[in-house]
Order: C-alpha cells, then sequence, then structure tokens
C-alpha cells in the first residue's frame, strides 16, 4: 500500500512532498516526490494521561470515537476500575482495548487505594504492583497520588517506586501544590510527571528540576492556556493530555482541539506536534510510529495544519477513520461489578445541629481544587438542613462496598433550588457522591443508585433521570452518542435545577478525592487534604 501527501518529519523538522510504502503495518520507505499534494500527512496524536473509565465508555469504544480526532495511541491509567475491582478491573480494561485497533498503554495503578482514610472496593499493595510491572502490556506506573507517602518515605510506597525501577518502567507523578523541598525529595524518588499544575511558576520550578509537564484540557480541570507559552522554551519537556473528558465532549474533539488551538495562536507547528506525538513516545518508549522508516504505521491525512481537518487516521497501517466515519466495530462485554449495599432512608442523611459554625467546602468551577469557608448552619427540628437561598447544600457519600452510615459534610456553589443530584463516581474509591436540598431528594437519587448498581441520577418532585453505568459502576457498553445524549440531558437538568457550573457532575465526582486540597468528604468522613487527617464539621468555638 503506499500513500502520497506533503509529509511532516518532526523528527528531522521538515516537510516534503512524499510517498510512503507500508507493508505488514510499518513504513518500509518513503519516497521524495517531485510535485505538489494539497494534503498533509502528520503523526497521530497521543493523550500522554487518560482514565477511559471518565469518558463513561468501553475502551473500546472510547477508541472508536477517538480515531475520528486524529488520537491513535493513549497512556491510559486504569485507577478508577482498579479501585473497584482491584487487577480484575485492570485485566478487562487491557482485554476490552486489544478488541480494536487502537493502541492502549496502561499502567500499574500506584494508588488503590488513595489515600487510608476512605473505602474502595480493592487494595493493590506493592506484591501487585509487581505481578502487574513484570508483565509487558503494562507501561509504566500510574500516577503516584500518595504524595505525603513519598515524602515521607513510606516503606510500602517506596517499595512500589522500587519495583517500577526494577523493571525500568516509568513513575507518573500527582504532585498539586508540591512545591520547594518537599518537591525536591518527591522528583529525587523518580516521579517523572505531573500534570497537576496550577500557574507557569510551578511548572516551570518542576521543569528545572527534570520534571516532564503535561499540559491537562478535561472536561472540569484545564490548564492549557494557563501554560500553553512554556512550549516555547521547553516543549521537549511538554506533552498534552486529557486526565478526565465525559462523552459530550469527547465527540466533539480530543488533542486535536489542542494542536490546532496552539498553532492558531501562533506556535510553531513542529514543537506543537512533538509535545502531541514524538515526546509521549519517547517518554514512555512506545511502539506508536513517527513517520521514518521501520516504524509502525500510524499517521493522519490531514487538509492543513490550520483548519486541522483530519480526513484519515492508520494505525498499525489500518485505516480506522476516514472523512469523520470511524471504521471501529465494537462488541458487548461482560459486566464486572461491586455494589454490595441496601437502599438508604432519609433519616440516615440527617445531622443533630450544635451551637457552632460548620466547615463547608466551596466547590471551585474549572477546578479539582476546593476552599473552605466557616458557616451558621440552617437547622430545622434540631437537625441541619439544606440552604439553598445562601447554596450551602447537603452533600453525602455512601459506601457502596459495605453498608455503612452515610458521611455528611455541606457545600458551596453547586446551586441547586431544589432535588438532588447522585453519581457512583467520585474519585477515586467511587462510592455513591450525592448533593441535595433535601434528605428526601437526595435519598431518591442515592437509592436510583443503588437500585441500577452504578449511574449518574438527577431528581426532583417531577424529574428523575438516570444514566446507568452497569460496567463497575463507571462505564456502559452503549454507544458514545447514545451516552452523550443522555448526559447532555441530566447535565441541562442539573441546570434547569439551579446549578451554574460549567461540569457539574466531574465536579461533584472529585468533592471525594482526598489527595487534592484543600476540603473534601470520603465515606468515612470531612477531611483537611492540607492537613491530610479527618476534621470535624463543627468549628471548634475557641478558633472561630
Amino acid at each position: 500500500m503506499q500513500i502520497s501527501g506533503n509529509i511532516y518529519d518532526i523528527i528531522n523538522g521538515v516537510i516534503f512532498p512524499g510517498t510512503l510504502t507500508i507493508e505488514k503495518g510499518k513504513i518500509v520507505s518513503i519516497r521524495k516526490d517531485n510535485c505538489s499534494y494539497k494534503t498533509l500527512i502528520i503523526p497521530g496524536f497521543i493523550d500522554s494521561h487518560v482514565h477511559i473509565e471518565s469518558s463513561l465508555l468501553t475502551p473500546a469504544e472510547f477508541a472508536k470515537i477517538a480515531v475520528k480526532h486524529g488520537t491513535v495511541a493513549t497512556i491510559s491509567d486504569p485507577h478508577e476500575i482498579a479501585n473497584v475491582l482491584g487487577i480484575d478491573g485492570v485485566n478487562f480494561m487491557i482485554k476490552n482495548g486489544k478488541t480494536v485497533p487502537f493502541k492502549f498503554y496502561f499502567g500499574a495503578p500506584s494508588c488503590v487505594p488513595a489515600t487510608e482514610f476512605e473505602t474502595s472496593g480493592a487494595k493493590i499493595d506493592s506484591n501487585l504492583i509487581e505481578i502487574l510491572l513484570k508483565r509487558p502490556d503494562i507501561k509504566y506506573l500510574s500516577e503516584v497520588m500518595n504524595y505525603p507517602a513519598v515524602i515521607n518515605k513510606d516503606p510500602e510506597m517506596m517499595l512500589k517506586i522500587h519495583i517500577a525501577k526494577k523493571y525500568k518502567k516509568v513513575i507518573d507523578g500527582h504532585a498539586p501544590r508540591i512545591r520547594g523541598k518537599e518537591l525536591q525529595k518527591y522528583i529525587e524518588a523518580g516521579i517523572s510527571t505531573d500534570h497537576e499544575i496550577n500557574d507557569e511558576e510551578e511548572a516551570l520550578e518542576k521543569l528545572t528540576l527534570g520534571m516532564k509537564i503535561l499540559l491537562r484540557e478535561g472536561s472540569a480541570t484545564k490548564n492549557f492556556d494557563t501554560l500553553i507559552n512554556l512550549i516555547d522554551d521547553h516543549y521537549n519537556n511538554i506533552m498534552f493530555c486529557t486526565d478526565d473528558i465525559h462523552p459530550d465532549e469527547l465527540i466533539t474533539g480530543h488533542i486535536n482541539h489542542l494542536v490546532k488551538r496552539a498553532i492558531n495562536w501562533g506556535y510553531d507547528p513542529l514543537k506543537v506536534l512533538r509535545c502531541a506525538s514524538l515526546n509521549p513516545v519517547k517518554h514512555y518508549a512506545l511502539d506508536v510510529g513517527l513517520l521514518q522508516v521501520g516504524d509502525n504505521a500510524d499517521f493522519l491525512v490531514v487538509d492543513s495544519l490550520t483548519n486541522l481537518t483530519i480526513l484519515k487516521t492508520f494505525i498499525n497501517g489500518k485505516l480506522v477513520m476516514e472523512n469523520g466515519e470511524s471504521l471501529i466495530n465494537c462488541f458487548t462485554e461482560k459486566k464486572p461489578n461491586f455494589f454490595n449495599i441496601n437502599e438508604k432512608s432519609p433519616f440516615e442523611f440527617s445531622v443533630k445541629g450544635q451551637n457552632k459554625k460548620i466547615k463547608v467546602i466551596e466547590a471551585v468551577d474549572g477546578s479539582l481544587i476546593t476552599k473552605k469557608s466557616f458557616d451558621e448552619p440552617k437547622l430545622k427540628d434540631g437537625c441541619l438542613v439544606s440552604d439553598e437561598n445562601r447554596d450551602i447544600l447537603k452533600i453525602t457519600v455512601v459506601n457502596r462496598y459495605f453498608d455503612k452510615k452515610p458521611a455528611v459534610a455541606f457545600v458551596k456553589n453547586f446551586g441547586l433550588k431544589k432535588g438532588a443530584i447522585a453519581s457512583s463516581i467520585s474519585h477515586d474509591s467511587h462510592n455513591i457522591i450525592a448533593v441535595g436540598v433535601s434528605d428526601e431528594d437526595i435519598a431518591k437519587a442515592v437509592n436510583i443508585i443503588i437500585k441500577n448498581k452504578g449511574g449518574i441520577a438527577v431528581v426532583s418532585e417531577d424529574v428523575e433521570l438516570l444514566l446507568a453505568l452497569p460496567i463497575a459502576g463507571l462505564m456502559t457498553d452503549k454507544d458514545a452518542y447514545s451516552v452523550a445524549s443522555k448526559y447532555i440531558k441530566i447535565k441541562d437538568t442539573i441546570k434547569m435545577l439551579g446549578c451554574k457550573l460549567n461540569s457539574p457532575l466531574m465536579t461533584l465526582s472529585f468533592m471525594a478525592l482526598l489527595v487534592i486540597p484543600c476540603l473534601k468528604l470520603s465515606d468515612k468522613g470531612l477531611f483537611d487534604s492540607e492537613s491530610f487527617q479527618y476534621t470535624d464539621l463543627f468549628l471548634d468555638s475557641t478558633k472561630s
């Protein structure tokens, strides 16, 4: 097979008219032609850090959509499903990914559970980490989220890192706001990347100390615009990622959006394309082709770098997308899961009042980081209740693995005026998380999730919508467009109930992520991520 066009050789930094000869999935020769072509041949794009589960799709369904946007490979951290199902969950993702012509590179989840302050469905200790990392289909140690364990040299965490080095596997990082001596300790342990960057100053410090920086544009968290200037001087140490992308955004674009935006803003296309393809290939030692003789035939045919309309996507010489139509076929898989609780009564979400202020989680739109405030609670019949007029709403995390009393706290900035929302996606242990204006609404939404063994729900007196997620309570085997349609309908309904957050469901899912500052909620209680310990809901009157 031969393909002709203007070939963009990003390794040597040249563009020339030429013809690729492909045999058995590899480029066997590249001929320079004495003519001009209208189309451009460029390397395929790579998402350098993504949790496939956040798309709510199986890996196969994710791939079916990703190739339409020119993505040929992902560095995939399966710690979402691993927190529910352990190694069985990792194996599910790998097996499902192998059913389609796409390059998934999965890691060994380093933090299952993410902390000891929450209940997950499984635990992956250093013994299981070694079982995973010795496998050739496990490419790296996934993001080390428990940074205090690294900084304080926790023996179990350091053993996991040692095992990764033993098998010469890359170690991914996750170090929000970690600076100075603590950052040095974290990097000296062998951790090589970070995607949790808040500003350019933090990024430059991490780059100076030898880290690779991932510019992230996910559904809830975005630092691409903040850090894009780094490309000029640091393009050899920059990669692009989405981290968490929901189906409604995935169907509109992926890494191609970042490439196009950067180029149209005037950044050197060579530098941009290296961030999108060459750098992850080199850093993770991927078998993804870069348009060189002997490489796998992984590339895109586009109209131009300005429009970046992707006409064709090839993976291992196989045409997987043409003129906007994916040529990947998906198959229904088994639906492994772990739900083991009974339905809840409204009474179980009640909290007796005290003559004290309460600590309130403040959600920040477009960020995983929360703030905290101290407010007078609203009381009814001696119990704390939501106050929709002041936007102080009850939030709960319900253990889905064992029947226990729900943990309850209060949150600002969701803005609901009525009803409740609930989800079995709550990073990283994926217990049920819900926010609502009354205990009755919260119980109703939570029970819909329990009945269906996973999903996303929104309820009010006249609304009851559910997107069922029967695979680990995280994913569905339905096609991306029907999932996106239902997701959009639920999101629009949430906004009709008063919520003004750009991505309310994604923001809700991160209210339980304890390794991101500053105030979060696990199934075991309110948690202060800065002191890394539980904290009481009520403010000590001596400190008010």
